[in-house]
This record gives C-alpha cells, sequence and structure tokens, in this order.
C-alpha cells in the first residue's frame, strides 16, 4: 500500500503524487465542504488530479491531520492499494425510515467472497444510524469488519454533505466502501470516557431514534431540568450531556446516544440512533482526563496487533461533543493515538454526528460521544 496525505488550508501543504492515481486507488476526504466554497474547488482540483481513483469523503465539525486539529478546511489520503481492490457504492435517503433498507442494499452491493471490511459515511441529520448499521449487520457475516461515521455541520445541525463519485458534495447521501483480497487488513477500536450521574431511567415510550417519554415523563423536560441554564442552546448543549442506555435491565452491553433535535410541541427528543423501548437510560457528563484516556485506550486495542504495518492508515473519528468540550485540549486525544500506534502510523479523519464500529459481539453499531479508529494496510 502506497500512502500520501494532503491538507489544504490557504492552499494545499506540498504538491500531490500524482503516480498514486489508479483504479485501486482510494481519495479520503473530510472537510468544510459543501458550504465553504475554497473547499469545494480543492475538491475539484485534486479529483481532477486523480482522475481513475474512487472518491468518497464528507462534511465535518472539525478535521484530523496527523495530530492536529483544523477547521475550514480539507484533509485528504490518497490510499493506493498493491494487492487489494476497492468498490463504492452510494444510495440517496428518501426518509430516516429507510434507513435499515438502505443498509441491506448497500452492504448487498458489496458482498463478494473476499469482502474483508465495509467503510460507511452517511449524512448526519437524516439517517437512523443504529438502522443503517442493523441493515448492513442482517446481510454481512461477523468476520467482515464495518466501521465509518456521520457528517458533521459544526455545532449548527443545518446540513450535512456527502461526497458523490462524480466528486460533488451533496446532502441525504449514504456511500460505502468495500474492500477486497486476503492480503488487505483493518483493525478497529472505540472507547467513550463520560462519567454516569443521576438515576437510571425506563424509557417507557419511543419509536425507532424518537424519544417520547423516560419513567412515563416528558422526555425533553426531563432534559431541560438536567441542562438548566444549558437548555436554552439545545440542540447543540445536549451534546454536552449524552445518555448511556441498555436495552434491557439484564444487558450488560451499554451505548451512547446523543441529540440530533427537539421537538418543542411533542416534547420529543430526536437521536441519531434507536432508543428501545423497555430499555434504561442514564445521563452522562464530561471527565476531561477520561474522555482524553478513551482515545489513548481506543488505540490501544489495536497496537496489540503485531502484524499492523508501519505504512498503516489512521481514520480517526471522533464526536463533535468531544471537541466542544475538550476545546484546547482537542489535540491531546489525538496525540493519545498516535502515542500508541507503531511508528509512522499516519492518521486523517474528522469530528462527527456519529460512529460506527464492531461492538464486543462482532456486528457494528452506532455510537456516540466515541473516538472510533480504522487502521488499514496490506499483507
Amino acid at each position: 500500500m502506497k500512502l500520501r496525505l494532503y491538507r489544504f488550508t490557504d492552499g494545499w501543504n506540498e504538491p500531490f503524487d500524482t503516480s498514486l492515481d489508479s483504479d485501486s486507488t482510494l481519495l479520503l476526504m473530510f472537510g468544510e465542504m459543501g458550504r465553504n466554497g475554497e473547499v469545494n474547488r480543492a475538491i475539484d482540483e485534486i479529483c481532477r488530479a486523480y482522475p481513475k481513483s474512487l472518491k468518497a469523503g464528507c462534511s465535518s465539525a472539525g478535521e484530523i491531520f496527523d495530530a492536529e486539529l483544523f477547521e475550514h478546511s480539507l484533509v485528504v489520503a490518497v490510499v493506493r492499494l498493491e494487492k487489494s481492490r476497492v468498490k463504492k457504492v452510494e444510495c440517496p435517503i428518501a426518509s430516516p425510515e429507510a434507513s435499515k433498507k438502505i443498509g441491506r442494499e448497500l452492504a448487498a452491493s458489496l458482498v463478494a467472497e473476499d469482502l474483508k471490511a465495509i467503510f460507511v459515511i452517511s449524512e448526519g441529520l437524516t439517517i437512523n444510524g443504529s438502522e443503517l448499521a442493523a441493515g448492513i449487520n442482517s446481510v454481512i457475516s461477523p468476520e467482515i469488519i464495518v466501521t465509518g461515521g456521520l457528517a458533521g455541520d459544526d455545532d449548527r445541525f443545518e446540513k450535512t454533505y456527502i461526497l458523490t463519485e462524480m466528486c460533488r458534495p451533496q446532502p441525504e447521501v449514504v456511500s460505502a466502501i468495500g474492500f477486497y483480497g486476503e492480503d488487505f487488513r483493518i483493525a478497529s477500536g472505540y472507547k467513550g470516557g463520560w462519567d454516569r450521574f443521576g438515576i437510571e431511567r425506563e424509557i417507557t415510550s419511543s419509536k425507532k431514534n424518537i424519544l417520547y417519554t423516560l419513567n412515563n415523563e416528558p422526555a425533553l423536560e426531563v432534559y431541560k431540568r438536567y441542562l438548566g441554564k444549558h437548555a436554552e442552546e439545545l440542540p447543540a448543549s445536549a451534546l454536552l450531556f449524552p445518555l448511556a442506555i441498555r436495552e434491557s435491565k439484564e444487558s450488560e452491553e451499554t451505548k451512547v446516544r446523543t441529540v440530533l433535535a427537539v421537538n418543542e410541541a411533542e416534547q420529543s427528543i430526536t437521536f441519531a440512533g434507536d432508543m428501545p423501548e423497555g430499555g434504561y437510560a442514564t445521563f452522562m457528563k464530561a471527565n476531561f482526563d477520561r474522555l482524553i484516556d478513551g482515545a489513548y485506550e481506543a488505540a490501544e486495542t489495536m497496537a496489540e496487533n503485531r502484524d499492523i504495518r508501519m505504512d498503516a492508515l489512521g481514520i480517526a473519528i471522533s464526536c463533535v461533543g468531544r471537541k466542544l468540550l475538550l476545546k484546547q485540549r482537542t489535540e491531546e486525544e489525538l496525540e493519545a493515538t498516535l502515542d500508541v500506534l507503531p511508528e509512522g502510523t499516519r492518521q486523517i479523519g474528522f469530528y462527527s454526528y456519529g460512529e460506527i464500529s464492531p461492538m464486543h459481539s462482532g456486528a457494528c453499531d452506532l455510537h456516540n460521544q466515541t473516538m472510533t479508529l480504522t487502521l488499514i494496510w496490506e499483507e
């Protein structure tokens, strides 16, 4: 595998190595696409420089380039696979209710005997990430690793964009990349680092990813009570107070969910993933040191893999809520990941509205408020 990273701010950080352009090359891009004219022109420029390569990416709430955080920029990884192949598929989002169907269709389009991994990039506001993951899981075997994330829009929550194969940022699209071949390798890990507080409440009324009541109280009323002065800044302020959910009293596996939208008339809250009726939810708050430790631990789970090559690409996807909380300390979690991974590992990524990574069972699912890492290389 041959790899080059590029960054566009006021201009490109270095000239393009166009010798990497090929049918087995992937251009992975994250940045302020869609709403930033300079970034859109930069996308056109690099797409013209690599006409044969597959192009994928999304808008972000902050761009990761090695151990640095950038904003209003574009970061690009040019990955030329020498022994493996790559395929990309796309699907428009008709409605949130179609999320599971979209997951099934994307996975079915990518399935092949030598499929090793899928990397999913979805718009971040319309999709139901849990249902998207469930649709993918219904088609593929647990041995196929699925990772990815939901596009961001800083803390605006207005519109997110996916880079289509025509090299145009478009809203309401999901894309998925399949990696194939015996020599392709992938590792993944995720960690949070939030503290729970308050009592655990039953999810007494919900529909998919819309929460109506907790312990039979209107969900938005409960949330506002906990947010106090931050309630006026909803939905953005809810990023500081995610929910930990369990699907049942017996379940030991916890997922974190963050708010996408609120409905004052219904007193309901829309989350990035499903809120299972009959499940249980607990409020969470930040512990700054533990957030950074979480990033370190996410990388540590992969560093145990002794086969990782020195020229591997790390794709870091972290939640925008972590960025808003860590502020000046944000780069500490980026440094933490590279400190653990083999020397020579390069890293790009973005701050997102949701992260996709395998659970302990092997099946992928939506995560919120986590640092997720995907590491790819060739044997």
